[in-house]
């Protein structure tokens, strides 16, 4: 087994900087965890993310926590560590587990071709659930009106985290793998990988990353939800 999902080194570079270490040993707990100060400092909406974790399709991965944290955790299985996590990191929440599936070959303008343009977030076209973004989302309009965009959710310097939300009324058009595409491209062109990260039952997202090449590697992406207070 490959210690990274993909040969790619921004690959590589956006594990070890995001989830704060890469790779897994190849031995020992399944689990192992890593002390990562960004996961104590806001992230690219300007919130706290405290865990962030990549599970290969082998069930061995690495989940970074603050340093607090980590040190009150010990390697394991992904269960007991899931148990232990609201206590060490001192919040009420639950442990997610999502898809996580990334394309440095996204498909090409001859298999779905570009469906948005690039605006500036401050733009009065630009819905509010993109302003989070920040700098330049891609954006499909119908005179002139959005009906559906992507963002990009600027984690390192080595990748972009793609999201995508179509309008109700413009459903159904293949707009969103469209746009996903075309993002995905632009990311690949400036040299870093794209990813793209979905609630496992999610199948309409599953059938966007199918056909713009995202392939399902078996990756899994860990994060943790805040209890309500």
């Amino acid at each position: 087994m490959s210690s990274v999902p993909d040969d790619g080194a921004q690959l590589l570079a956006h594990l070890r900087s995001w989830v704060g270490g890469w790779p897994p040993p190849a031995t020992g707990a399944p689990v192992h965890v890593v002390a990562n100060v960004a996961a104590e400092r806001p992230g690219w909406d300007g919130q706290v993310q405290p865990v962030r974790g990549v599970l290969r399709a082998d069930g061995r991965g690495v989940i970074g926590v603050p340093p607090a944290a980590a040190a009150q955790l010990v390697d394991g299985p992904l269960d007991a560590l899931a148990d232990c996590l609201p206590k060490a990191l001192d919040i009420p929440g639950t442990l997610y587990r999502g898809a996580m599936r990334w394309t440095t070959s996204p498909a090409s303008v001859g298999d779905l071709a570009d469906a948005g343009v690039w605006l500036d977030v401050a733009d009065p076209r630009v819905p509010a659930w993109l302003h989070p973004f920040g700098g330049e989302v891609l954006v499909a309009l119908d005179d002139d009106v959005y009906v559906a965009g992507v963002g990009l959710k600027r984690h390192d310097e080595h990748a972009r985290e793609l999201s995508v939300v179509t309008a109700e009324a413009a459903r159904g058009r293949g707009l969103a793998r469209r746009l996903v595409a075309q993002a995905a491209r632009r990311v690949v062109d400036e040299g870093r990988v794209a990813t793209y990260l979905h609630a496992p039952d999610n199948t309409a997202s599953a059938r966007v990353a199918v056909a713009t090449d995202f392939t399902d590697r078996g990756c899994a992406v860990l994060g943790f939800f805040a209890a309500a207070p």
